[in-house]
């Protein structure tokens, strides 16, 4: 299993989607868990995310943003 990353090294990534087991650890949740929610209901979440078929991903910025900003606004 790879090493949980920070939000800062997530951000650092140089991609521009991330994969539901590479946020997983920052939501307190498994993989599994936000691919089931984003394919059942995504607007749950709290952050966009691409489903097509069985994969989902998840637009690195948005996420990011969410994260910082997003949760101080609930």
């Amino acid at each position: 299993m790879a090493k949980a990353l920070s939000l800062d090294e997530l951000a650092a990534l140089p991609v521009e989607v991330l994969t539901a087991e590479e946020v997983a650890p920052l939501c307190r949740m498994d993989g599994e868990t936000i691919r089931g929610q984003a394919r059942e209901c995504p607007d749950l979440l709290g952050f966009p995310v691409i489903v097509a078929k069985r994969q989902v991903r998840i637009p690195k910025r948005p996420f990011i943003r969410f994260m910082r900003e997003g949760i101080a606004e609930w």
